[in-house]
């Protein structure tokens, strides 16, 4: 009865059973012999961030957090976190991946293995390591094979909601189905890239920036094996540059917003991020771009 009502009577440790062996226990003991019954544990107020904070400064790995009855609500495996990021994510995974026919044709694109992983499982991961855990997929395309692999998110500690469009709707369309978003801000990314970005200086460049959207983006440098001439309208050369690399920022098909801004986004309507982006920037709210600084790939083409 105690088991199954979820209460924290203590912890044991590797140490704490080397000690009680020491002392006479035999392995057939109950565990209450070798278990610590003065245990650190949080009862849950303070935000998940900070409590990763406090168990990283204290060395602490692991820590129960509890109602006040000690009931547990969760373990914070420290371990398993570099951060906790306080927002709610949003996996687009509903596209049908024409270019990448035929391996698309009874696979969708997300469902394409990378190493021992699919590419969709590989975000999930990444996310959850920033304590991005309530995640929503949203789906159409082949949507039922997705839910079958990657299931209710536990086995990854996840939660994992879908979203079912029944119509194709957009890289922005399927977000504002979601009528129950918990946090300030929303993150909302394609599931067709791979990436190691920090989403925790992510979040933080776009909280210290005061915008509304925030899209991480990619450098694209074009290297022109040539001199380039600069010319005046009669033709007279001003200057030249040998072989110059010129480098441009394009869009990583990650973005940050805060949830107000869904209102912008149209009922039951096709709409791209980039038809998002563009109705914001012209009601005077502001868009600022993150550089990704690690590791990003587009898996869109052969």
């Amino acid at each position: 009865d105690v088991c199954s009502s979820d209460l924290l009577l203590g912890s044991v440790s590797d140490g704490d059973i080397r000690r009680a062996l020491i002392k006479g226990a035999e392995m057939s003991n109950p565990v209450d012999r070798a278990m610590n019954t003065e245990c650190i544990f949080s009862v849950g107020e303070l935000p998940e961030k900070k409590i990763l904070q406090i168990c990283k400064t204290k060395s602490i790995r692991f820590l129960p957090l509890t109602k006040s009855d000690r009931r547990i609500i969760n373990v914070i495996d420290v371990d398993k976190f570099v951060d906790i990021v306080p927002v709610e994510a949003m996996i687009m995974a509903g596209g049908e991946g024409r270019r990448l026919r035929p391996l698309t044709e009874k696979i969708p694109k997300p469902l394409l293995p990378i190493g021992d992983k699919t590419i969709i499982e590989h975000n999930i991961d990444r996310l959850a390591k920033f304590g991005i855990t309530r995640i929503r997929i949203s789906l159409n395309y082949l949507g039922q094979m997705i839910r079958d692999k990657v299931g209710d998110g536990a086995s990854g500690n996840a939660s994992i909601e879908y979203i079912i469009e029944k119509k194709p709707l957009g890289t922005a369309g399927g977000v504002r189905i979601v009528q129950d978003w918990k946090t300030d801000a929303i993150l909302v990314m394609n599931s067709d890239i791979l990436t190691d970005m920090d989403y925790s200086d992510f979040y933080s460049d776009f909280i210290k920036s005061g915008a509304d959207i925030a899209i991480a983006a990619t450098s694209y440098v074009i290297d022109v094996p040539y001199a380039v001439l600069e010319t005046n309208n009669a033709n007279h050369v001003k200057a030249m540059a040998e072989k110059p690399s010129y480098t441009y920022y394009s869009n990583g098909g990650i973005y940050l917003m805060k949830k107000e801004i869904l209102n912008y986004i149209p009922e039951n309507c096709f709409y791209d991020m980039t038809d998002l982006i563009q109705s914001v920037m012209n009601s005077g709210h502001i868009v600022i771009s993150y550089p990704i600084r690690g590791y990003w790939i587009d898996i869109g083409k052969m």
